[in-house]
């Protein structure tokens, strides 16, 4: 019987519900008592993470080598098909908790600062906690349904968030951007688990991924179209070509909603789907090329459009892109440990950027007061200097930006090293991984030398915000320098979760995770190569991050930009890049506008207007008319007439028996 921390799991995810319903009460009742709404709002939150530490510290008391599965209701009973709103706990669910309670709960606190003077405040926290309420749903779901529930609720949420100030078209259009993209992954999630279902007769985990090896052909068909349909799903929700499209644009949104979304939770989905289903996958190996194939070419793709962004959110979006595509490399190619392990990383590390963006846009606000746009204060270009402004924010992002480059021994250098070292040893047997270690291996180039553009064109060199504005340069308050100062030290010391033994240390996290991974692992084994050949590309993933940030040094002249409003077109290659290889343009002219064609000219104006009003409607009412007219021209009032009909009538009748 589990024990009594374990047996209250459910409170993890019930705290963020009921933030949700009082902050939601008071958005409606009392929208102006921001006291309590900060209360409600960081206290479940900060309350979440206790209960999901006792919970994990339950777990690894209780040595489980199986999930811990609580059933508290029948959902879904119908014939075969029995659904029960299950929670289970396992090794990876207790990660992935973990850092949606704790770095949410950080979030939330730098969301105090940030958003206090938003007359929306309260609405603004009470999507915050349902936000974070559908991601521990998703990730404690024991069943694909449930699951499924807190999928489709972080996409609920996202539009929300990224639409959060909706009055502005422009903010409105990407929530629904990322509403509509979504619902194109979770069409292939939905598929998959109708074919699960007809092909296991459960839904459940454990019945699933129990049975899968003995159920499905190793490299057959229905495992190779679940485990596609599966990926589907996750590019949509976690941002993949060629689904990427709506995370660059969910930045209209409140910043900490970017930290949230890109760091916490919704992105991070897909990623944990692949681990959790790490066992059909391994049974698939086209599909997890697929995933290996689809992750390398995103991480690149995304790292080039990064390279000539000015916004400061939008360069950290494609970022997010980029590193969610490593993530994925690391799923595909079966180190699902790796994969894991830079999530969590990453989310130290990308929280920690997208919240610095926020304290350099919350200075740059207040700098420019009403003098220029929203777009003028995220604009990289007119800033410049801001170390001598907030230097704690600067020092913070550069330990970020040295993590997300790969440099030792900031954590992102752990994760991302083993993720490339995976796929080469992997390309031993598997040439076309070679290709795919290649991409990464140009993506950390380029990671490191757009990050470090950022850093320098943000903090560096002259200031460009202009002499009146300057004086109103300051650092963000402490309830916001806080959270980047924690999680400035989660930065430096997250890679000693899983230090490999190459190094000097035990790999704990890959040995937490092997109760979850084992099965696949053992169906897909890792490759070994020899520690002389690690050692190298060890070596090398740390001269390529070098070499990025030393070019960046020597090519880039922050002495020499000049602030947006003055700044020359891009040419060439440059506005290829600033214009994100038009795919937007391109999805624009070969999908939206022939759909919006459609719906206008054909659906809207014959179907609609000519067949469904004009002969439907209309033509009904018209034969109506008709039918009433005939009958009122038989109503005369003459019984002349009345008997004439009346013999007719017996005639015709008579006429009918006598045939």
């Amino acid at each position: 019987m589990p024990a009594v921390p374990l047996s209250l799991l459910w409170l993890v995810p019930a705290l963020p519900l009921v933030g949700f319903v009082v902050n939601g009460t008071l958005a409606l009742a009392r929208p102006t008592a921001k006291r309590a709404v900060s209360i409600v709002g960081v206290g479940t939150l900060v309350l979440a993470f206790a209960a999901a530490a006792i919970a994990v510290a339950g777990l690894a008391r209780h040595h489980a080598t199986a999930p811990l599965v609580f059933r508290y209701w029948e959902w879904i009973p119908a014939g075969d098909l029995q659904v029960a709103f299950a929670l289970q706990l396992d090794q990876l669910a207790a990660v992935m908790i973990l850092v949606v309670t704790g770095v949410g709960a950080l979030i939330h606190v730098f969301s105090v600062g940030y958003m206090h003077e938003d007359p929306g405040y309260a609405r603004y926290f009470a999507y915050l906690n349902l936000f974070v309420f559908f991601m521990l749903i998703l990730v404690l779901g024991a069943n694909f349904p449930v699951m499924f529930v807190g999928w489709e609720g972080v996409g609920l949420c996202s539009y929300l968030l990224i639409g959060f100030w909706f009055n502005e078209q422009i903010n409105a259009d990407a929530g629904k951007k990322a509403f509509i993209v979504n619902r194109i992954g979770d069409f292939g999630f939905l598929v998959a688990m109708f074919l699960i279902f007809t092909r296991f007769g459960s839904l459940d985990f454990e019945t699933v991924f129990a049975k899968a090896p003995a159920v499905l052909m190793p490299g057959g068909a229905v495992a190779t179209t679940i485990t596609l349909f599966l990926f589907l799903g996750c590019t949509g929700k976690s941002a993949q070509i060629p689904l990427y499209t709506w995370l660059p644009d969910a930045m209209q949104g409140p910043t900490p909603v970017s930290a949230l979304i890109h760091a916490a939770t919704m992105v991070t989905a897909g990623v944990y789907l692949v681990a959790r289903c790490g066992v059909l996958f391994a049974l698939s190996p086209l599909g997890s090329a697929v995933v290996a194939g689809v992750g390398a070419l995103t991480a690149l793709f995304a790292a080039t459009i990064a390279l000539k962004q000015w916004d400061i959110k939008r360069v950290l979006a494609y970022s997010t892109v980029s590193q969610l595509g490593y993530m994925f490399v690391g799923a595909g190619t079966g180190a699902y440990a790796a994969g894991i392990f830079h999530l969590v990383t990453h989310a130290f590390f990308k929280a920690l950027l997208f919240l610095g963006s926020g304290s350099v846009i919350h200075a740059m606000h207040h700098a420019y007061h009403a003098t220029h746009t929203d777009a003028d204060a995220q604009d990289m270009r007119n800033m410049g200097g801001l170390r001598h402004y907030l230097p704690w924010t600067g020092a913070l992002m550069w330990i970020a930006t040295l993590a997300i480059a790969g440099i030792p021994p900031f954590a992102g250098f752990f994760s991302k090293d083993e993720i490339l070292g995976a796929a080469f040893a992997e390309a031993t047997i598997r040439p076309l991984w070679y290709a795919f270690w290649a991409m990464g291996l140009a993506a950390a180039l380029l990671t490191a030398f757009y990050m470090t553009r950022l850093m320098l064109y943000t903090f560096h060199g002259p200031n460009r915000t202009g002499e009146r504005e300057r004086a109103h340069l300051h650092e963000a308050p402490p309830v916001m320098t806080g959270p980047l100062a924690l999680l400035g030290i989660l930065t430096v010391l997250g890679g000693a979760l899983n230090v490999p033994e190459l190094l000097g240390g035990h790999a704990f996290l890959e040995r937490w995770l092997e109760p979850v991974t084992g099965v696949a692992q053992r169906l897909q084994p890792a490759v070994e190569v020899a520690h002389a050949t690690e050692w190298a590309l060890v070596a090398g993933a740390v001269l390529i991050a070098v070499l990025g940030i030393v070019g960046a040094f020597r090519l880039l002249k922050p002495e020499a930009l000049v602030s947006a409003r003055l700044a020359p077109p891009e040419r060439g290659l440059a506005r290829l890049l600033w214009k994100k290889w038009y795919v937007d343009e391109l999805y624009d002219a070969i999908i939206v506008r022939p759909v919006m064609w459609v719906s206008r000219e054909v659906l809207w104006k014959i179907v609609d207007a000519r067949i469904v009003d004009g002969v439907l409607v209309n033509g009904t009412a018209a034969a109506s008319r008709a039918v009433g007219w005939l009958g009122s021209r038989l109503q005369t009032g003459e019984v002349g007439v009345y008997v004439v009909l009346f013999v007719i009538g017996v005639l015709a009748v008579v006429g009918a028996a006598v045939r």
